[in-house]
């Protein structure tokens, strides 16, 4: 990288879709595309009701600033935006259910890794001239893509890593840098010993897909040529490394991620995986009133010096699932993601990293500390997961997640699971 490249350069490059390189992964292994069959939205025409499913409407932290958004957009057309949530977990198996019965039509808000999942239903509606010409950075419209169409607007793009408190960090005495797994580990057992969970890593089902990326970071590309290596010598060593972690007690049981913001927004963890939105949810719920100022992103450790810090990319689309209200669905999924003062005041509010080159290079953007260091360290190297191409990718992630806790409760051995997940994902791969 040049050594001149200035914070708001990398914010544009990487902070949003991480470049090309991070969409070259992606399209590398996906599905072979295909000539799009889906419905296009008519726009222009007499504004209607809709419907909008959003996860966030469920949470104490983002509900208030949708919410606004939501009322803006419905007094200026004049009709009703009806909403539809539910808890982040069961999101996607509710909307599933909903858009498969024809039961749900309108926008609806969608992780990134979940695009393929709800676009082989065929009931999404390409929205590729909504997309065009509205100022979205070209690798953000790419984390809206599948299959050659532009089913989702990118709404918010970054990627998860680990946040962690200074303040416990100094105290223990313990590196906020470490650049290999054995200087991590060495931080690890220093917070121990102050009294805290050093690392609320994901232990719970539910969650634990997050151990994914500790297997890249032990050097299994988990997709290799349309096959999984999961079950290779380098995500055994990552489940034992993770089992040793756990054993040592400087990693948790059941801790997802809502139960790790908790946790750190009591001060009881130093250390734990999550995406930039996380520091507006934990700072909302802690009692301590300088802890946003304490939080600091760190770079991923690795196996070896020289190898490449492993993160995955997050992010949030709208998409538009075809039916009443479908046109004006879109123009408000156009609107909430690329117009220029709410995608500001949404990032204000949240601090949840724009997709458009004009709000990117606000100065509301530019001046945050804490998202241009999380851009730095954590985003500028994420990459897509690799099961994500495939619309079976949940059923894989958890015969993953169902292996790895059999082995933090002492019920297989990790070569045992990792070849019994291996062989479920080789399965769903077919």
């Amino acid at each position: 990288m040049n050594a001149h490249i200035s914070r708001r350069d990398l914010l544009r490059v990487s902070a949003l879709g991480l470049g090309s390189a991070a969409l070259v992964g992606l399209a590398a292994c996906a599905p072979t595309p295909r000539r799009s069959s889906a419905a296009t939205p008519s726009s222009g025409g007499t504004p209607t009701d809709f419907s909008f499913g959003s996860w966030s409407l469920s949470e104490d932290a983002a509900k208030g600033p949708i919410q606004s958004a939501m009322k803006t957009f419905a007094t200026q057309d004049g009709i009703t935006i009806s909403p539809v949530t539910y808890p982040y977990n069961d999101y996607l198996n509710q909307l599933t259910l909903q858009v498969r019965g024809g039961q749900f039509a309108g926008a609806a808000q969608l992780d990134v890794a979940w695009l393929s999942a709800l676009a082989a239903l065929g009931k999404l509606d390409d929205l590729s001239s909504y997309a065009a010409g509205r100022d979205y950075t070209s690798a953000a419209l790419g984390a809206g893509q599948y299959d050659g169409v532009q089913y989702g607007l990118p709404w918010t793009i970054g990627a998860i890593g680990l946040i962690a408190n200074k303040e416990l960090y100094d105290k223990a005495g313990a590196s906020l840098a470490p650049t290999t797994i054995d200087e991590f580990e060495d931080g690890l057992r220093a917070l121990k010993g102050i009294g805290v969970i050093p690392y609320a890593a994901s232990t719970k089902a539910a969650q634990l897909k997050d151990i994914l990326v500790w297997m890249q970071t032990f050097g299994s590309p988990v997709i290799e040529d349309g096959k999984t290596t999961i079950g290779d010598e380098a995500s055994v060593k990552a489940v034992e490394w993770y089992k040793k972690l756990y054993d040592d007690g400087l990693i948790a049981p059941d801790v997802d991620r809502a139960a790790a913001r908790t946790l750190f927004a009591q001060g009881a963890t130093a250390l734990y995986d999550d995406a930039p939105v996380g520091k507006s949810a934990v700072v909302s719920q802690s009692p301590d009133s300088g802890l946003s100022a304490k939080m600091t992103p760190m770079a991923r450790p690795v196996l070896s010096r020289g190898d490449t810090s492993q993160n995955v990319l997050w992010g949030h689309l709208v998409v538009v699932v075809d039916g009443a209200g479908a046109g004006t669905a879109a123009d408000y999924a156009q609107w909430l993601t690329s117009n220029p003062e709410q995608t500001v005041s949404y990032f204000e509010a949240l601090g949840l990293p724009p997709t458009t080159t004009t709000a990117l290079e606000s100065d509301a953007v530019t001046s945050n500390t804490f998202v241009n260091e999380f851009t730095s360290r954590i985003t500028a190297t994420a990459k897509p997961s690799p099961l994500w191409v495939y619309p079976s990718y949940g059923q894989m992630e958890t015969a993953i997640a169902d292996q790895v806790q059999a082995v933090l409760i002492g019920q297989s051995t990790a070569a045992k699971a990792m070849g019994a997940a291996g062989a479920a994902v080789s399965r769903l791969i077919g």
